[in-house]
């Protein structure tokens, strides 16, 4: 009967963030999981090869990876302004535009992450994520005052 309860409460929680974000789109799974990514991949960096940019040492520092997750959380929330935006619009290109420009910052973080580690990227992996910036520049990209991550 509890984990009844506790499904419910997790369904009916998810259910409205989906809502608010104007539906769990294949291109807002790419971004939490891009997210993720680039998190563990910095993580790494940091804890294992000690070559994090984020630090003076280069170090693994906890300070540097909740602000880490703060700049998640808002560009998450950023995401869910879009939306908004769009609903009073009555359009998806401002959320999809913002979608695609986060998307396209994560993957260019996840790359220097792994430069940092030594791996090398493949040419059509690096070409793609170009092909990705294009696309979210064209769109609107990121603004020049924002640092990339």
């Amino acid at each position: 009967m509890k984990s009844n309860i506790i499904y419910a409460a997790i369904g009916i929680i998810g259910g409205a963030i989906s809502t608010a974000f104007g539906g769990w789109s294949s291109s807002l799974t790419t971004l939490v999981i891009f997210m993720g990514i680039d998190y563990l991949t910095g993580f790494i960096v940091a804890a294992v090869f000690n070559e994090s940019k984020k630090t003076e040492n280069g170090a693994l520092e906890s300070r540097a990876g909740f602000k880490g997750l703060c700049r998640k959380g808002v560009m998450l929330l950023i995401v869910l302004v879009a939306c908004r935006l769009d609903l009073v619009l009555g359009s998806n290109f401002i959320r999809d535009s913002v979608i695609v420009a986060f998307i396209a910052n994560e993957a260019v973080s996840i790359i220097e992450n792994a430069s940092l580690m030594g791996i090398p990227m493949p040419k059509a992996f690096v070409h793609a994520i170009e092909a990705l910036k294009d696309k979210a520049d064209k769109d609107g990209g990121l603004s020049e005052d924002a640092p990339e991550e």
